[in-house]
């Protein structure tokens, strides 16, 4: 199972739609389950507007969809598949059902991954069978165009079955970040978690709208952030000796009690000032033209980043 070809991909919701995407963007067998056939119409659809952007970000000329087949019977799925996607809901217990029942029909080598953005590996593999085979995938949306995936292992994870996973995932041109140890959330949704939970508090105590936070990300922090993360950030903040002089700097206002770490209750008047607000700013505009003009950005910001990785690392 050198070259993995054939890729089940178990749920077709935003995520596994991005996966079979993907998936097929980079000339996989992709075999796809729900339990409602009137689910692939919709996928194909999905399928179809998003391959402009695919097409132009991987220097693809055309879509094979001889490659795509779908299933609503997971056994039939799964025969055939040398590595497995499983994008079911955020739910331990639905997890670790869905993924024994994973395990009693896949080929007993196929590695397992899960779509998962914060549940430990070890609990939802708890219940199938081989689970040295088992990983966290986590990706981002969207998976058709971010190239970052975390994988995560269980405490019973072979470092085989890491190894092949992170070569599928070059294979569709994903860059993989490999966790040491499983850990709620893993890393990036921790970070993301913490500026989603201090934006929760500065609108609830009414300093400041969606918008109006958005943009405080999107003309500042967000701009270097697309090339380069938080610390090799703030090590160009401390000047010719780097995070030094900014840990001497700017370190003693970390006590400065600025941050809310606890989440605020999500009360009705909380609810509705983030509802009418991202309303706001999408002007009328659906979700569908928004996902347009993000997914056109992302071809255009990742093509334009690449020349300049290349004399950053």
């Amino acid at each position: 199972m050198q070259n993995i070809k054939k890729v089940a991909v178990i749920g077709t919701g935003v995520i596994g739609a991005g996966w079979i995407i993907r998936c097929l963007a980079h000339n996989k067998i992709v075999y796809a389950f729900d339990k409602d056939i009137n689910l692939k119409k919709k996928l194909l659809s999905e399928i179809k507007r998003t391959w402009p952007f695919v097409k132009k970000l991987f220097n693809k000329k055309k879509l094979n969809l001889k490659n795509f087949h779908f299933f609503t019977s997971i056994e039939q799925t799964l025969k055939d598949a040398d590595f497995i996607q499983e994008c079911a809901t955020e739910n331990y217990s639905l997890k670790t059902k869905l993924i024994s029942t994973i395990g009693k029909y896949a080929k007993s080598n196929s590695i397992i991954a899960s779509s998962s953005s914060g549940l430990l590996p070890t609990r939802i593999y708890s219940k199938c069978k081989n689970p040295e085979r088992g990983i966290i995938g986590h990706p981002f949306n969207p998976v058709y165009l971010l190239p970052a995936v975390e994988i995560v292992p269980g405490e019973r994870t072979s470092k085989k079955n890491l190894n092949l996973a992170k070569k599928f995932y070059k294979s569709i041109l994903m860059n993989p970040i490999m966790v040491k140890n499983e850990l709620p959330g893993y890393l990036s949704d921790r970070l993301q978690e913490a500026l989603w939970r201090e934006g929760l508090h500065i609108i609830n105590e009414g300093y400041a709208t969606t918008e109006e936070l958005d943009r405080a990300i999107e003309d500042g922090p967000g701009l270097r952030w697309s090339l380069m993360g938080t610390f090799l950030t703030f090590h160009l903040a401390g000047g010719k000796t780097g995070m030094k002089h900014m840990l001497k700097q700017f370190g003693p206002a970390l006590k400065l009690p600025w941050t809310k770490l606890k989440a605020p209750k999500l009360s009705k008047k909380l609810s509705s000032r983030l509802i009418l607000g991202t309303a706001r700013q999408a002007k009328g505009k659906s979700v569908a033209m928004i996902s347009n003009i993000r997914d056109q950005y992302l071809v255009d910001i990742q093509k334009l980043r690449k020349k300049y990785e290349k004399k950053l690392r």
